[in-house]
Formats: C-alpha cells, structure tokens, sequence
C-alpha cells in the first residue's frame, strides 16, 4: 500500500493505493505555516493504513530559497575566492535595465571565509591545508552561530580531501551543525556553479532535515520518502541531507504521471499541463523525461540534475491587477490557500488581508464565467461564493471600464491564458519542437479548465485529461522509481576512439557506479534491483557548453554518438575535430511496480448517463449554452462534443466548441480539436 501526497501552494493532494489495488483520492487545504499539518490531517480524513509506505513531494525547500529563510549559513572556500559566490556570472537577464540589481548571496560577505590551501587544476596539492586558518575560521562561526556550512574549494572535485579535514574539524567543534561539501553535492568543474550548488543545499538542508523529521515522526509507523527533482524518489533520512535535489519535486511528479498515464492511452510525445493554484509547469517530453543539470532556482544555479520544466506565475489563485498605464496583469503574485480567492468566502481571512482578498484571482473569473460551478466544486465538498466573486470583478470592471462582470472575468482568463501560451511556446516552438505533433496532458487543478483553449491556439491536435488530474502530481509519485544521480568532472581529449580508450572511459565510471550500488544497498535496494545508465557530458574544443551522451559502459564509441547528437541539435557535425569529455555520469534506477490503472472494455458511445442538464458558460467573448457531465458516471467509449462542462472532485474541466471528447479504456478524456484535424 501506498501514499503519493504533493503540497501546492492552495491544495495538498493525496492519492493512496490501497491493499486491493483500489484508488482513493483527497484534496486537502495547504497550510503554507506548517505544511505536515495539512498532510498528517489528510492522512487521518482518509484513514490510511499504518502499513502504508509514504511518498511525498515537498516545497519546503522551494519555498524557502524563494523568501529569503533558510538556515544561518556560512561559506568555507580558498582564501582568496570568497567573492565567486558574489560575482557569478555576466549574465544579464534583463538587456536594457541600466542599473540592474543582482540577487544577494545567500551567505552575506561576513559569512563567507577563506582557508590557507591550494589545489592545481590537475589536482595536485600546491599548499596543503593549513590548521590555523581553519581554527579562526571555526571560532568566528561558531560566535556568529552560524547553523550550516557549505565547503567549497578550488578544485577540490579533483582533490577532495581538503574539504573533508574540513568537515572533520567542524563536526568535532559543533556535532548539530549541518555541513555540506561540493565533494559530495557536486563534484563538477565550474567554481560559481559548484559553489551556489553547494551552498544552496546547506542553506535549506537543516530546515528540510527538521520539517522531514517532524513529518516522519507524525506518520510513524509509515515509511516516509520524498520526490526528487530528477523524477526519483529518495529516503526521507536521505533528502534531509541533500534537500537541494528536492527543490521541483512536486512538478516533477506532475511530469512522471502525465507520462505515466498518456503512455496508457498510447501517447508518447506529450506536452504536460500543469496549472495548480499558485503556478503553471509546463515540460516538453519527446518520449522521454527531459532532463537538464543546468537548472535554476530563486535566479541561482542549481546543477544538479533535473526535469526540464519551465514555470510561470498564472494559476487558479493568481491575482488579477490594474498597472499605473491601466494594463491588466495576472499573477504571478497569489492569494494561495490564505485567504484564497474571493469566491471561497473565507470572512475570517478577509478581515486579517482586507486589500489582498478584495483583489480577483483567475478562479473568480472562472466562476463568474459559468466554467466552474458553485456548488460541484470539490465534488460538492465546498461551496463557492459566486455573489462575492461577482461583486469583485464588478469593481474590477468598473476599473477596466468595461460593461459588466462576466467581459472583465473573460479578459482576466485571456490575459493568463496568453502567460501560459508563451510558456508553452517557450518549451516547444522556441526549441525547435512542433507542437503539432505532440498531445497536451492537462492537470493539475486548473489545467483542465483551460487547456482546450491553450491547445487550439498553438494548433496541437488534442489534449488528454487523465482520470484524476487534480491530484496527479501525487499519482506521479507513486509511478516514481527511487533513482539516485552521480557525476564526476573528467577532462579529457579524444580525437578518435580506441580499445585503450574503452578501458579508460570504465576506470571513470566504475567508482560512480560503486558508489551507487551502496548507496542504493543502505536504502534497502539490492543490486539486482538496480539498473545503471551511463552518459557523458561532451563537447568540441573551444566550446564552452556541453551535450550529455547517453553510453554503455564498455561498448559505446562516444565520439561517434557526440557527433550524431550535435549535428541533431544544432544541424552540422565536426567530424574531424577533437572532442572533449568533460564529466561522466552514473544514475541509478530501481525497479518499482507503478499503480494499476484499470481497463475496461469499450461501450456505447451515449453519455447520457452522466448528463448533467445544461447552462450558460462563456466562450469566445459571449455565453453559449453548454451541456454538463458528471465524470465519474462516464463510461469508456462515450463521446460528447462541445461546448461543455465535465464536473469531477479534483477538477472541472471546460470543453469549447468545435471540440469532441472520447472517453478511452482506462477512462482517459481524449478532447479532440474538430478545426485542426480538418
């Protein structure tokens, strides 16, 4: 038995498979103060077995990195590089600010410390570490109570003892602090990289090491893991110590259950939807997870590795503004869970945030417009409040001069359907995908309600909402494998291949690859349950960024496969230039048993079973008449068109006209788009 539970931003969603096999699903409101209070409340409204093994996407860590809270954290560095983490990069994201500002450090200069010691580029020692120098380093840490501490030196991927004297002397001075070696986190070259790595995970470790303990000791006797942002699960005991690779967790698991649940219906190359209440994730999959170790977070690298996603801020709870040129804007600021849109009627929270909870989110719109309905929200768990809802966006209005509620409730929802659009774009067009060819998997507890209209203006064919899209993210995690990565810079030049080559390229990868099996093995894996993949970051001579090459571990010519995916990437190949390898990788996968989604057998194409009756919804600017459907009541094979309203407990779902929707053997809603298929 197993508890897939994802915290959002308004919702945490719970899906647990019980001991037959049978699916049970709830939504819970957040509690962004403290999140284990939700979750723990949750598992006790659905009764969840002791014996029940827990897997849980977090935002503790994202949410800290976003406000600024993580621990008191220093920095442990080669004396004379305590400014790398201050001076990044010459990156500018926004080319025409005159005076831009740079994010501040997330250790201040006074935390920041320099160690007498120096390591060559070839790893060889130039100056050993020198004792004293770590002794005033751990007096003046110890007077300013620092909580964590990320060691980063030059070149220590190479030579990395240095760092672990380091550690040695900070465990015996203070055993509770917690410390974090770019050795272990990240041993790849790039010292602004490595270093923002690093001191990232030692800066929400100690806050994610406490919140998972508090956790875990609630749901004791349960065993507790937690999603990671690569799409893998690792032990609770182990994301405490390296909360850094827990950063997208949720999202990720958004992303492993769309693939999980189109590959049912025989979809492959999808684009996933995912609209929540605070945000939208959205990721490109062609066939296959994508991955990147060239993340960021909070505007800081984070290299290790993750699903490609990219987010923007439009969701259910997103707030609609007026700015001083009288544009409207949506998002990316929230209501969230506290106070929640207007349409929740929440008084008690009104009175706290007079001027945030007058203010209109997209759900209001939503409302206002006939998409959602007041009283199927939840599964009629929840009534909406539509006269407040109503009464806001006729402010609203009066404020955009327009004539009445429903027009400025129409434009709010074009306004974050264009953010979400240009996401969209971004992941697909913008990377020389078509998005013509791939099917939108909408999800999430919004992305149902406005997919159609996303996919109808980037022409994608048809759009897929899964059988529990509101609570995907938490079925993702149950389809989630455990999974650890590990990487190791390497530098080395090849001009062409050869069997001494081979024996080389298996001498860098057998240490990670042992690494991997133990670490595995403490987690309760054994190695027959462990499959390693091998691959290589490479590039050209003179090239400054690199592409990752999927290998054997003896048999690959990679040279050869690197020229193949250079010229699929950027349209021309070297054949007779040097090429560099410049880290190798190992990741290890586990075997897991995902949920069983059942199949039923193909009927009558008749909905009339869950027809619901009808009423005025708006569409293209004016109010059509739409049929509604109680989703639960749909049977495989049935087939309705649009305009119309399918109502289910953790979504609605909107179907425009010039739509037709079909339901799939294992109850999938395959939403087809008349207009484009002509």
């Amino acid at each position: 038995m197993r508890l897939g539970v994802d915290t959002g931003g308004t919702f945490t969603d719970f899906v647990w498979v019980d001991g037959h096999g049978r699916f049970r699903i709830h939504k819970q409101l957040s509690t962004p103060v403290d999140p284990s209070a939700a979750i723990l409340q949750g598992v006790a409204v659905m009764g969840v077995s002791a014996r029940t093994d827990v897997i849980h996407g977090s935002t503790v860590a994202t949410n800290a990195l976003l406000e600024r809270r993580g621990a008191r954290t220093a920095l442990i560095t080669t004396a004379g590089f305590t400014d790398v983490l201050a001076i990044g990069r010459q990156n500018r994201p926004d080319l025409y600010a005159l005076t831009p500002q740079k994010p501040e450090p997330l250790v201040p200069a006074a935390w920041r410390f320099g160690v007498v010691e120096r390591v060559s580029s070839q790893g060889v020692v130039l100056r050993p570490l020198d004792e004293d120098s770590v002794t005033a380093v751990l007096e003046a840490i110890q007077t300013d109570n620092i909580e964590a501490v990320a060691v980063c030196l030059l070149f220590s991927f190479l030579h990395p003892d240095h760092e672990r004297q380091i550690k040695t002397r900070l465990q015996a001075a203070n055993p509770a602090l917690h410390i974090s070696l770019s050795c272990e986190i990240l041993p790849e070259y790039r010292e602004y990289e490595r270093t923002a790595t690093t001191v990232i995970n030692a800066y929400v470790a100690p806050l994610m090491s406490q919140y998972l303990s508090k956790l875990a000791d609630g749901l004791a006797p349960r065993r507790l893991s937690v999603m990671q942002s690569n799409g893998g699960i690792i032990s609770a005991a182990t994301a405490g110590q390296q909360a850094a690779k827990t950063a997208l967790s949720g999202p990720a698991g958004g992303v492993v259950g769309a693939r999980f649940v189109s590959s049912q219906s025989g979809f492959t190359d999808i684009i996933t939807f995912d609209m929540g209440g605070t945000s939208t994730d959205v990721a490109l999959c062609p066939g296959h997870l994508p991955t990147t170790a060239e993340g960021e977070i909070a505007d800081m690298p984070l290299r290790l590795p993750i699903i490609d996603i990219h987010t923007v801020g439009a969701g259910g709870g997103s707030l609609a503004a007026i700015d001083a040129g009288g544009a409207l804007h949506v998002g990316p600021q929230s209501a969230g869970a506290d106070p929640g849109p207007v349409c929740y009627g929440r008084s008690a929270d009104r009175e706290q945030h007079p001027k945030q909870a007058s203010r209109v989110t997209v759900t209001d719109a939503n409302l206002v417009l006939g998409r959602l309905d007041a009283h199927h929200f939840l599964g009629g768990t929840m009534t909406l409040d539509e006269t407040a809802a109503r009464d806001a966006l006729a402010d609203l209005a009066v404020i955009m001069k327009v004539s009445t509620p429903e027009t400025a409730a129409w434009g709010v929802v074009q306004v974050a359907n264009a953010n979400m659009e240009r996401a969209i774009r971004r992941i697909s067009v913008e990377r020389g995908h078509d998005p013509r060819r791939f099917t939108l998997v909408a999800f999430g507890g919004a992305g149902p309600l406005h997919a159609c209209e996303l996919a109808a203006a980037l022409q994608i064919p048809r759009v897929l909402i899964p059988g529990v899209p509101g609570v995907l993210s938490a079925l993702g995690m149950l389809a989630a494998a455990p999974t650890r990565d590990y990487s190791q810079t390497v530098m080395a030049r090849r001009e062409a291949w050869s069997v001494e080559s081979a024996g080389w390229l298996a001498a860098q990868f057998a240490p990670l690859a042992a690494r991997a099996l133990a670490e595995m093995a403490a987690e309760g894996l054994e190695e027959t349950a462990v499959t390693l993949q091998y691959s290589l970051d490479m590039r050209y001579v003179g090239q400054s960024h690199e592409l990752t090459v999927t290998v054997s571990r003896e048999n690959s010519d990679p040279i050869s496969l690197f020229h193949d995916a250079h010229e699929a990437r950027y349209g021309y190949r070297q054949a007779g230039a040097a090429v560099e390898m410049v880290t190798a990788r190992v990741t290890a996968v586990a075997t897991v048993q995902p949920p069983r989604l059942p199949i039923q057998p193909i009927g009558l194409s008749d909905p009339s079973a869950a027809y619901l009756g009808q009423k005025p919804v708006w569409f293209g600017g004016h109010a059509h008449t739409a049929d509604l459907y109680d989703r639960e009541k749909l049977q495989p094979g049935n087939q309705f068109a649009g305009p119309a309203v399918v109502f289910q407990y953790d979504t609605t779902a909107v179907i425009p006209p010039g739509w037709r929707v079909s339901v799939d053997a294992v109850g999938n809603l395959i939403a087809s788009n008349l207009l484009v298929e002509k």
